[in-house]
């Protein structure tokens, strides 16, 4: 008889706490209508791009002859340490000579070479001088008839060789010169200075290091003449070039300095696209002014272009713009047939929901403009700042979750620390068979 008793309060208090919590827990019909006031304020309607940070005018410095690299020109500032990354130089330091040893030695073997032909132009104009004498003798013995035909024929001959051997020679001799002047030239690349006043970004050969120039000349020195102006290499989407004019206001911000907001402005869109993955971009070039030196090159860039800016305006959230209610949620004054019949989704027009009474909303069209991707400039004839608009509903399910995560968190922190914890969605391994 106690057992049967005991049974029968047990039933009655699990259907007591069923009742109750099937009263209490709220029906997925209930719904809380999220809302937020219209704002007046300033809006700037932007493109988000990522660029790389570079020098306005990098040089690369190369070498035109090959060789062993054997010295490097002294840095300015420490005149006992050789040219190095960061080193500031002017225009014509040196910055690293080449072995010149076989060059020395071609210039030498073109200068003897030259000096040869000098003596042989000698010989010739000598033997020049001796055929012109043996012509004018033979003019004057041949009318006399005292030497035969085939000897004037032989002193003509003579003459007019002698002549062509002689501008043969002169011809060599200029050959020759321009021998010499070509390796007197090879030798001079062996010392390679600076074409221009900057800083040293990259120094890209060592003492010892051989480099050969073939059909491209080896990079020995990068410089950035002016680092204090940089420009920023933007890669924009084909969708929003339309949209970027030369001289735009842009911002944009560097991991290196998080806090930091750096200002600059269009000067150059280029047009040789490029495609990755069947997206196309655009490189577009900002000027910035980097006096503080805080930007360095090849640092990425997180860039925002200003592309409309408007102040003192009406701004409602994109997401209100979005919602639209049930047909319980509407207000029994709104015609839903004409309702529907509104064009609203045209451009440059939106509607927004006003919360009425008892929960229920009803429609204002507006005018929309400029966005940044959260809020949007709106307008309207019956529009007013402080307006409470529907930005999205909340299912009673929602909070209902809400409140169970609330109360697994109190009993994980009533419940024994030191016992282990299973996983969530995960099962108690199998006991042995």
């Amino acid at each position: 008889m106690r057992t049967v008793f005991l049974t029968i309060i047990s039933v009655a208090i699990l259907g007591s706490g069923a009742a109750y919590y099937a009263y209490s827990r709220p029906t997925k019909s209930t719904t809380i209508l999220g809302t937020v006031a219209v704002q007046r304020g300033d809006l700037v309607s932007t493109i988000s791009a990522t660029g790389t940070i570079e020098a306005e005018e990098v040089v690369n410095i190369g070498a035109q002859v090959a060789g062993l690299i054997v010295e490097f020109g002294p840095d300015r500032k420490a005149p006992s340490k050789p040219v190095d990354f960061c080193s500031v130089v002017e225009k014509g330091d040196l910055l690293a000579k080449i072995d010149p040893t076989c060059y020395k030695a071609a210039l030498e073997q073109a200068e003897a070479t030259l000096q040869k032909s000098e003596a042989d132009l000698m010989q010739l104009r000598a033997k020049l001088r001796q055929t012109q004498r043996e012509w004018k003798r033979a003019q004057s013995l041949h009318p006399k008839n005292a030497i035969a035909d085939t000897d004037y024929d032989t002193a003509l001959s003579n003459y007019e060789s002698a002549e062509a051997a002689v501008a043969a020679g002169v011809a060599t001799i200029r050959q020759n010169k321009a021998s010499v002047e070509t390796a007197r030239i090879n030798l001079g690349y062996c010392t390679i200075n600076s074409p221009v006043h900057g800083t040293v970004v990259e120094r890209r050969v060592n003492i010892g290091q051989t480099v050969v120039a073939s059909l491209n000349a080896p990079s020995l020195f990068l410089i950035a003449k002016d680092l204090t102006k940089m420009q920023v290499w933007a890669s924009v989407n084909e969708a929003d070039i339309g949209r970027i004019r030369l001289n735009m206001p842009v911002r944009f911000t560097v991991d290196a300095h998080p806090d930091e907001t750096f200002i600059g402005a269009v000067t150059q869109i280029r047009m040789n696209a490029q495609m990755t993955s069947n997206v196309v971009t655009y490189t577009v070039i900002v000027t910035t002014d980097n006096t503080k030196g805080k930007l360095l090159p090849y640092l990425t860039a997180n860039v925002q272009f200003e592309v409309e800016k408007r102040t003192n305006v009406l701004l409602a959230p994109n997401a209100a713009l979005r919602w639209t209610p049930e047909s319980n949620q509407l207000d029994p004054s709104v015609d839903q047939k004409t309702l529907a019949a509104d064009a609203t989704e045209v451009a440059g027009r939106g509607r927004l929901w006003l919360v009425g009474d008892r929960n229920l909303v009803r429609p204002i069209d507006v005018a929309v403009g400029a966005t940044d991707g959260t809020m949007t400039e709106v307008s309207g004839n019956d529009l007013r700042a402080g307006m409470q608009i529907v930005t999205g509903d909340q299912e009673a399910e929602e909070i209902e979750a809400q409140s169970t995560q609330t109360t697994s968190a109190n009993e994980d922190k009533t419940s024994n620390p030191f016992l282990p914890k299973m996983p969530k969605g995960s099962k108690p391994p199998p006991g042995p068979m």
